[in-house]
């Protein structure tokens, strides 16, 4: 298996988005709704240089004119859907552009997520998968067995309370092909902690290369 995606997300801070460059993220998050600790406003996205990671926005209860208008002004690449969202609405903003999220301990059975896994497929570039019925930053591990049987046909992200303490055994549990970083990398809300980011990025084979800072 190729090594994981890594995405780190609830960015507020610019030292933060630039410790995640320096370290190879392969996407950033950052998060547009107000009920969230690490909420943000589009100008700070907006100031980061492109093409060093991918720019994702984080969207709850907006419509598919503001996600876009927020993308747009954010200068984001990805929008990853974090609540109701319909296939209507995926389709709207662009399958190639969308993260779909759901939540495996929300279904009865592992036949109902499957079934809104191929139902989402053709709407989204990604999916992933949290912890919890809904919402996010539940800040504990997902059930993997939810999820060790099931087909995803697509490249998928696996979240929920991540971090340098078991990281290993998530990838050993469902060997997911992208790992979504964020309570689990945090000294609170929205700070991320240097020495657990480094962490995972060494857990995962990821060394930053020489830098001054580092020696």
């Amino acid at each position: 298996m190729n090594r994981p995606l890594i995405k780190v997300c609830g960015l507020t801070r610019r030292a933060d988005v630039e410790l995640c460059q320096r370290l190879g993220a392969d996407l950033m998050g950052f998060i547009f709704h107000p009920g969230s600790p690490r909420n943000t406003d589009p100008g700070f996205p907006a100031e980061i240089e492109p093409g060093r990671g991918l720019k994702v926005g984080v969207f709850v209860d907006q419509t598919p004119g503001e996600v876009l208008e927020i993308m747009d002004r954010a200068g984001l690449d990805l929008a990853q859907l974090h609540g109701k969202q319909s296939e209507a609405f995926c389709a709207a903003i662009g399958p190639r552009r969308v993260i779909k999220t759901l939540w495996p301990e929300s279904y009865a059975d592992a036949r109902g997520l499957q079934k809104d896994l191929e139902r989402f497929a053709p709407f989204c570039r990604h999916f992933l998968l949290d912890a919890g019925r809904s919402g996010g930053g539940h800040a504990r591990s997902i059930d993997f067995g939810l999820i060790q049987h099931i087909d995803i046909n697509k490249v998928w992200f696996l979240a929920g309370g991540l971090g340098p303490d078991n990281v290993r055994t998530a990838l050993a549990a469902c060997s997911p092909p992208g790992l979504d970083f964020n309570s689990g990398v945090e000294d609170s809300p929205g700070i991320k902690d240097p020495a657990r980011l480094r962490a995972v990025f060494k857990a995962l084979g990821r060394t930053l290369a020489a830098t001054t800072e580092e020696r």
